[in-house]
Order: C-alpha cells, then structure tokens, then sequence
C-alpha cells in the first residue's frame, strides 16, 4: 500500500513538473514573441534588411551664350582618403604617399591621425581627384579607404560670383542662386531597400523592400549673358581703377522682359576657393544687398509722377532761384546760376533740386506738399515702381529699404521734398533699375528676374514665360520721361555715343548717411540710363561706384563706366543706326 502511494506521488510529481516546464516555455515564448516582439524584429532587420541611400546630384546652373545655354555650375566627383588606424601597418609609407599625391589636400597631422588606435575612421585628405585616388589605390595600402563626394566646378572663374553664390563642404548652397534656390538644385535622395537571406542574395517577395529612385536637382538656366557680364566686370574694374573707387557695382536689364543680362559687384571671389575668402563682405551681391540714397536717379520717376498726374509737362516752366523753402528748411541746388524762369526739361538737364521739389508741391495745392501730394507720391514710388520692396529677384541677400509712408510721424513735407530728389530713403539698385525700365519701355513694370528656363531630363531648353506686367504710368508719360533723359544725356555729353540710336540717362551723386548725419567726404556716384532706337529700347544700365571717405560724382566717375557699357552693347546686339 505504501508502495502504491509513493509511485503515485512520484507519478504527481512528475506531471507538475511537466506542467510548470510547459508553463515556463509559454511565458518564455509569449515575452519573446509577444512583449519582445519588436525588438526581435529590429535586430532582424538588421541582419536581413539592407538599406542603401541613392544620393541626389545637385542640378546644373547655366548662363546664356546670345540665346543658347551653357554650363557654368557643373559637379565633379572628389573623393576622401580615411584610414583604420587599428588596421594599418606601414604608417611613414602612407604618410609619404598621401603627402606627395594629395599635396595640399592632405590634413597636415598625419602622423597623429594614425596613431590613434582606438579609432577606426581617421580622414587623411579631401576633395582629391580620381587621377590622385587611383595613384593611391594602385600603392594598396592595408587600412587606407575611399570615399566618393561630389563639388561644385565653377567653370568660368570669378564671373558672376555674388549672383552665384556657391557650396558649402557640407553640400548646402550659400548666397546668389545656390542658396535662393538651394531646394530646386538639391533634388531629393532616393532609397533602395530589400529583405536579405543569410548570403545576402535580395528576396523578391517582402513587403520591406523598397526601391525609390532619387530625384536629381533642376537644371536651371540664368538669364546671364556670360558675353554681357564678362564685359560688364571689366568695364567695371576697368573704371574702378581710373577713378580710384573700391568699390563697384552694375546692372544690366532687358526692359521688355525684366531679365537681368548681367550683375556685377567688386571686389569679386573665386566661388570655387570661398574658404580663402578673408572678407565676408565680398560675398554679398550689393546690387540687391545695400540701400543707399539714390540721389538725382529718382528725378526721373519724380517727374514721372508729376507728368502722369497732369500737373506739369516737359515744357511746363518755374522760377529757379536756385534755393527753395520747405517749411523750416531751406533745399537748394547743387549746381547754381541756372537762375530766372526755366522749363522743368532745363531742370532735368542741370539736375536742379528746387524743380522737382517744385513737381512735388504741384502735386498738393501748388505752393507745399500737402498730405494729399505726399500720398500721390508714396503711391507711385511704393506702389506703383515698388522702391523700398522686395523685387523677388531669385537670389539670397536682397533687402528692401525703406520708403517712409506719409501717415508716420517722419513722412512729412520736408521728407517729401528731399525724396522728390532722391534723399530720405533707402531703395537697392534693382529696384531703381527695374523701374527705370517701366519709363523706358512704354509704361509696362517687369518684376526682375534671373531665371530664363530649365533644362528638362532630356536635354531640352525649356524657357520661362513672362511674368505678370503692370502699368505703372501711361505711354505718353514714359515716352515724355524718356525723351527728356535722351535730352540731358545728349545735352551734356555730346558726341559720346554712337550716332544714331537713341541714348538717354540720368547722373546721380548720393550722400552717405552715418551715424545720423551725412558723411562731408563720402559720395556715391551713379548713372542710370538705356540704349537702342526711337522706336524700343534694348537695354538699361545702372553703375555706381563708392569708397569710403571717398567722394566721387555721377557725371565723372560713373557715367563714362556706362558709356563703355552701352557702346559695347550696341555691336555685341547687333543694333542698326538710324539712317
């Protein structure tokens, strides 16, 4: 009996033991399978799962040669050179190598970078060639890796460089175009991702894989003549040197479009060698990036709203005693003895500043600026030719100034009456010149623009439509302000033009505005003016040239910079003379 009990204790031993190891193996099995479900297929998807990343290739810049596109901004493959310090075994062999093939590519610590031995990635050079990469790999240096990168090649130097910009090492786009439009260039990667057996032969059924294609950047074509912007560079410097200014900038437009056909700045860099750039300054494109006072230039749109209000005319007349009072201050010329009873085109012709104050107090009651002229005025200069905004010009750096509205407690009448002559406000030469090209080509506003087109995938040069016009002013009154700068231009500077087109244009001399006050040895000089024939204008060009403590005029220092300018614009467009 005792023996029966003890075999079926055993017996009940034996199956609670069972019983728990199958209890075990399920709570072993449902942590596993269930509570650690997603950590067993992380580690998983690391053995089997192979993910590789399809780099982008950042689209191509071109410029325009007459009308066909050529690259300018292209991508070449360099490579880095690393080493496994853990792994390398003849350091003073790779050390020789990297220095004699890489040259000055090379990090200047070598030795150092391969004594670490804790570390198993070291970088010994950078940005080499292929030629210098496969020089190395021929020498077959255990330890020694390669790394394939692209970088920006800049073709044609210098030129252009601030509308440019250029790429940093870390692959973003900086300043001009590079950084304006750096998510059109950059494109998007693409992802190629599959499910792996132990060998690592891909499966083709898994609902992991995944097989993205990278989309490259666009192509895009600049409306940059790289014929006009070489020229206009050198002319550029070519002037800086003569009159001893050091610093330069220019703008060359289509009138009838708005594009820009070149946009200089100096001193220049080399986009390629940006890291041996010492002065930051020489980055920026001044031609959006730097207000200024544009001075006598503004004249022409000051007239352009006196004329298009019906409040004078070209011939219209006004006493000139060379001074004129504007409540508590006194605005007089800078040119005197044009004295007596003079037309508002002889005003034009001696830039007098009492005339277009005059214009301004015709806008109100006739003898001050009113609130009502002060707001005809803000609607044209803000509203209408869009000084002080943003033009939307497609590179990095524009600002836009500042035109004070006559409802702040600043944009009073002696306000008003200085910007009727271009002081009291800050505007970018862009915006000058894109306005100045509405008076010039019949009364249509262009908002500037630097992109022509694209290069489709296939090759195929795709060009941008025109973008939306208005009218700020009427036929007749640009047709007006144009002659009457055609009038100046050949007035004071006869015979400096080719005869037979049509030249007009306006000086500028700015002050400069430091610390509250204006500067008595600083000037800016300028020259705004056009080319073509009677019956259309081909281009505008504006210069201006500066230095500090520097004093320069518009009539000297400028506007023979303009006429080298435009007389080589008349042979490189092929313009027939009249007659």
């Amino acid at each position: 009996m005792n023996l029966e009990l003890q075999k079926g204790s055993r017996s009940k031993i034996l199956a609670a033991i069972i019983v728990s190891l199958i209890v075990v193996f399920i709570v072993r099995l449902f942590y596993l399978q269930i509570i650690q479900h997603g950590y067993y297929v992380q580690q998983a998807n690391k053995e089997q799962l192979k993910r590789l990343t399809i780099p982008a290739k950042r689209g191509l810049i071109y410029a325009l040669d007459g009308n066909i596109p050529v690259p300018i901004v292209m991508n070449q493959t360099v490579y880095t050179v690393f080493a496994d310090p853990q792994t390398t075994d003849d350091n003073s062999k790779i050390i020789d190598t990297i220095r004699q093939i890489a040259g000055g590519n090379a990090r200047d610590n070598l030795e150092s970078l391969l004594s670490k031995k804790d570390s198993r990635y070291q970088i010994l050079a950078t940005r080499i060639t292929r030629t210098q990469a496969d020089k190395i790999k021929r020498i077959n240096l255990k330890g020694i890796g390669f790394q394939e990168e692209s970088q920006r090649v800049y073709t044609e130097g210098s030129l252009a460089s601030q509308t440019l910009g250029f790429v940093d090492f870390g692959g973003i786009g900086r300043y001009g175009v590079e950084a304006k439009l750096n998510s059109r260039l950059t494109g998007t990667d693409g992802l190629l991702q599959s499910v792996t057996d132990v060998r690592d032969v891909p499966l083709t059924i898994g609902n992991n894989n995944i097989d993205k294609p990278a989309v490259d950047g666009a192509n895009i074509v600049l409306s940059i003549d790289r014929n006009v912007q070489s020229h206009v560079e050198q002319a550029l410097a070519d002037g800086l040197k003569r009159t001893g200014a050091t610093r330069g900038n220019a703008i060359v437009m289509d009138p009838q479009t708005g594009r820009v056909l070149a946009m200089a700045n100096l001193p220049t860099f080399d986009p390629a060698k940006f890291n041996e750039v010492t002065n930051s300054a020489d980055f920026n494109n001044g031609v959006v990036s730097a207000p200024y006072e544009p001075g006598s230039d503004m004249k022409t749109l000051t007239m352009a709203t006196g004329i298009d209000k019906g409040v004078v005319t070209p011939s219209s007349t006004y006493v000139n005693t060379d001074h004129i009072q504007v409540d508590d201050r006194t605005i007089s010329n800078a040119s005197f003895g044009q004295t007596g009873t003079i037309t508002f085109q002889h005003a034009m012709n001696w830039s007098l500043n009492t005339g277009f104050v005059t214009v301004a107090e015709r806008l109100g009651d006739g003898s001050s600026i009113t609130l009502g002229a002060r707001n005809t005025m803000y609607d044209y200069f803000y509203n209408r030719f869009h000084l002080g905004q943003l033009t939307g010009l497609e590179v990095a750096g524009e600002v836009a100034g500042t035109i004070i509205p006559p409802t702040s407690e600043d944009g009073n009448a002696v306000r008003y009456a200085t910007m009727a002559f271009g002081q009291g406000m800050d505007v970018t030469m862009v915006q000058v010149a894109s306005a100045f090209c509405s008076i010039v080509n019949g009364g249509n506003y262009y908002h500037p623009t630097v992109l022509a087109g694209v290069i489709d995938k296939n090759g195929k040069y795709i060009t941008n439509k025109i973008a939306g016009v208005s009218s700020p002013i009427s036929k007749s009154t640009a047709d007006q302000v144009r002659q009457m700068t055609q009038i100046a231009r050949t007035t004071n500077f006869p015979g400096i033009d080719k005869p037979g087109y049509y030249i007009g244009g306006k000086t500028g001399t700015s002050q400069v505005a430091k610390n509250g006050t204006y500067a008595t040895d600083e000037t800016i000089a300028t020259y705004l003016g056009y080319g073509g024939s009677e019956e259309m204008t081909r281009y505008v060009i504006m210069v201006q040239v500066s230095g500090d403590h520097k004093e320069f005029a518009g009539n000297y220092d400028a506007m023979p910079i303009f006429t080298d300018m435009s007389n080589w614009m008349i042979n490189y467009l092929a313009l027939q003379p009249k007659g």
